[in-house]
């Protein structure tokens, strides 16, 4: 064999070498390489996620997250996670709300919104009610300085509701964790584990938002201009949350305290899941910069997260604005027994714009199929201290969901039965009370 031929058979021997090199390390790179995560995930139309167990706070979970068929809000029958939580933060401190002095700093309280902008309820800023809101009758401060709180349990419920009790007009309202019973807090969330767009988003009625990592619900808008009537202020912690007694703890704003899944980019972070499913990602994203590109509901598609949402501004005392796909069910408490059927829950979900009488009304505006009031209950409005439009609108559709109806109008379940007329025995037409 003369030289040139060692030559090429050299070469040739290098060149399959460095072949199947190539081919082996192309290899190792395909089985090595690791799942995708939020951030890395191909492009959908719907939000693409990990599976929620992974992204939970463990103690804010009372079971496992489970799988299980379920019927969406516009009827699409599908598969969703059912998620049962205890929504008393337990990475967070609940409070402050009410400083005790008038001279207390804003390290005694909590915060309010108004306008659009966020205000430390110090003690000054209580002190100076009347001036704030241009009304000599605010004054929720003793001679000596002391700043009027509700203490107790009963003392909240008297406060914390559309009647006020006369008692407690110029209060600063508060409801502590202790004030609630065993079971208060947890919450069942069914939620689509492929979320299911809408042609038309829903706007909101008398459900929640959603759910934070941590388990603590994500709320409507807390009802500011009820609470102002009667001289009443009930501050947000500055996590943007209070205590409902009826719901539990519970954030109307989004300051930075829940937990948070860090995007691989710039991305702002995500924070929780909406009823539809797709995911809530924080307002700002690393350099600080909201985007410019939200849509009605405050969502917007890119090819790594899919849709998604990102909240508004603490200020704004809400989070998104409508939801984009069809919704699922929450329930109070583990909802044993209860399957997922949202087409069942009518006004509860909310209905598109159009569909709403007058338009583009007010959550729950206009009374179901605008019939006529049943006897009785214009006087359990009364008593009750809500308008019997109010009242109609939390009722919603026979049979009546009691334990919704009574958040809605921010009073006790019992308030709300022993003021309701008994329902008509085999009255053809009756309206059953649940």
């Amino acid at each position: 064999m003369n030289a040139k031929s060692r030559i090429r058979l050299s070469l040739l021997g290098l060149i399959t070498i460095i072949f199947l090199v190539m081919v082996s390390c192309g290899k190792d790179a395909v089985t090595e390489a690791p799942p995708p995560t939020i951030s890395e995930a191909t492009s959908t139309k719907v939000a693409v996620t990990q599976a929620p167990s992974s992204l939970f706070l463990e103690d804010g979970l009372v079971t496992d997250i489970t799988e299980e068929a379920c019927t969406l809000s516009g009827g699409t029958e599908t598969m969703c996670y059912r998620i049962t939580v205890t929504s008393i933060p337990l990475d967070h401190e609940a409070g402050p709300w009410c400083p005790a002095t008038i001279t207390d700093t804003d390290e005694a309280g909590g915060i309010w919104p108004e306008s659009g902008e966020v205000y430390d309820v110090d003690g000054p800023f209580v002190e100076n009610l009347d001036t704030f809101y241009e009304d000599g009758n605010w004054q929720l401060y003793n001679d000596d300085g002391t700043i009027r709180v509700t203490e107790s349990a009963e003392a909240c419920a008297a406060a914390a509701r559309p009647n006020v009790d006369e008692a407690y007009q110029n209060y600063c309202v508060q409801c502590l964790v202790s004030h609630l019973e065993e079971g208060a807090a947890v919450n069942t969330y069914v939620i689509p584990i492929t979320p299911v767009e809408q042609a038309t988003p829903t706007e909101f009625a008398r459900n929640s938002i959603g759910v934070a990592l941590n388990g603590v619900t994500f709320e409507l808008p807390a009802p500011t201009a009820d609470i102002l009537r009667a001289y009443t202020l009930a501050p947000f912690d500055d996590c943007g949350g209070h205590i409902n007694l009826n719901e539990g703890y519970h954030y109307h704003a989004h300051t930075g305290c829940p937990p948070e899944v860090e995007q691989a980019d710039t991305h702002a972070p995500m924070i929780g899941y909406a009823l539809d499913g797709f995911p809530l990602y924080a307002r700002l994203d690393k350099n600080g910069e909201e985007s410019t590109g939200l849509d009605q509901c405050r969502g917007e598609y890119d090819e790594v997260r899919g849709y998604h949402y990102h909240v508004a501004d603490p200020g704004s005392n809400s989070f998104i604005t409508c939801f984009k796909g069809e919704v699922g069910c929450k329930f109070d408490g583990v909802g044993a027994g209860q399957l997922c059927d949202a087409t069942a829950m009518g006004d509860r979900l909310g209905r598109p714009e159009e569909d709403r009488p007058g338009g583009s009304g007010g959550p729950g505006g206009g009374r179901p199929g605008e019939a006529a009031v049943p006897p009785g209950f214009d006087e359990a409005a009364t008593q009750l201290g809500v308008t019997t439009d109010e009242l109609m609108a939390a009722l919603g559709e026979p049979p009546f969901d009691l334990e919704a109806a009574a958040v809605t109008l921010n009073v006790m379940v019992e308030e709300l039965r022993d003021a309701l007329p008994p329902p008509p025995q085999q009255q053809p037409g009756s309206l059953p009370q649940g």
